[in-house]
């Protein structure tokens, strides 16, 4: 088994190393591929030094088989060709393919057996948002449909990348030294602040991150599902929260999605009010699971529910779940 990492020296393929040797992912090799800038670094890997190749057009995907894809929707299009042409899976992390119907889009404990259809030898990774509530909503689903959600999430700044969070560290040192924070990353000033827009601005008034949890959940969910999202940016360096409310066709008491998130796989139920325990940032960055709490009947609605769920961005909303796909791809003999 031959492995390859593209974008190596971001926050995800950074991530995508600890991530493959943390789980022991069964290989015999890992190629790490960027840009000519970071073409020549070196990182270590199981104690070993590899060296960063450029990625270029040429036939060193030859022999790989699997390619660990995070340097950008624009690279993926570019590249895809290149990566796959001799027969390796590329599982890419960026939105370039996430929509094509010929491609999978894939949340291992929501739609894993998808991984079989993929012509193009392509599987898409989630946006980082969708991937922790389908997580949620698919055990909701299971007890009963359901019609539509409304979700607000607080994304932290590794969602823009290990620059967004150097940006956040350096504008909190600013603020308490007393100077004026630097803006670059963000369109605001994050110290201190929250900011109710993630991506651009569409025609509708919704961002292309609150569109993309709208048709990415339908598609992952194969759903009618109707999903209407808030996104917006706090200021917290790693792991995204999202306060999610669901209407199902028929009521679920608290007791019965309670117990079926205690059950679920990828989940921990962190919900005891009394003790004030419940998911927050603070204790979930560098985990593995989507955590759930502040389950609750909604008051306005008798087939309403409503939680609190948080999960690490850059681990399960990126790298882990490429990850776990791959897994899953060789478990089920889709890669030899």
């Amino acid at each position: 088994m031959k492995v390859a990492i593209i974008g190596t020296s971001g926050a995800v393929g950074q991530e995508f190393l600890r991530v493959l040797e943390e789980r022991n992912f069964p290989m015999d090799e890992l190629v790490l591929f960027g840009s000519s800038r970071s073409a020549g670094t070196t990182y270590t890997f199981k104690g070993k030094k590899i060296t960063v190749k450029e990625l270029i057009h040429n036939d060193d995907f030859k022999g790989i088989d699997i390619a660990l894809t995070s340097a950008g929707a624009s690279t993926s299009r570019e590249f895809a060709e290149t990566i796959t042409k001799h027969g390796a899976i590329m599982i890419d992390n960026s939105s370039a393919f996430r929509m094509d119907s010929d491609v999978p889009l894939i949340v291992p404990e929501v739609n894993a057996k998808a991984c079989a259809n993929a012509p193009r030898r392509i599987i898409a990774n989630p946006n980082c948002t969708t991937i922790q509530m389908v997580v949620a909503l698919k055990v909701i689903e299971n007890i009963s449909h359901i019609r539509r959600v409304h979700v607000s999430t607080y994304q932290a700044a590794s969602g823009a990348g290990a620059s967004g969070m150097a940006e956040l560290e350096t504008q909190i040192r600013q603020v308490v030294a007393g100077e004026e924070p630097v803006v670059a990353k963000f369109q605001y000033q994050l110290a201190m602040n929250i900011i109710p827009q993630v991506d651009v601005f569409t025609e509708n008034g919704y961002t292309k991150e609150e569109l993309k949890m709208y048709n990415e959940t339908r598609k992952i969910m194969d759903s009618d599902i109707e999903v209407s999202a808030t996104c917006i940016r706090i200021p917290v360096l790693r792991a995204h929260s999202e306060s999610t409310w669901v209407e199902t066709e028929r009521p679920i008491s608290v007791e019965e999605a309670k117990s079926a998130f205690a059950n679920a796989e990828g989940i921990i139920l962190m919900d005891n009010p009394k003790a004030k325990e419940y998911p927050m940032p603070l204790f979930v960055a560098g985990r593995d699971e989507v955590f759930v709490g502040r389950v609750r009947k909604d008051l306005s609605n008798s087939n309403g529910l409503t939680f609190w769920t948080v999960s690490d961005q850059i681990k399960k909303g990126a790298a882990l779940n490429a990850v776990q796909i791959a897994e899953y791809m060789v478990r089920a003999g889709l890669i030899k």
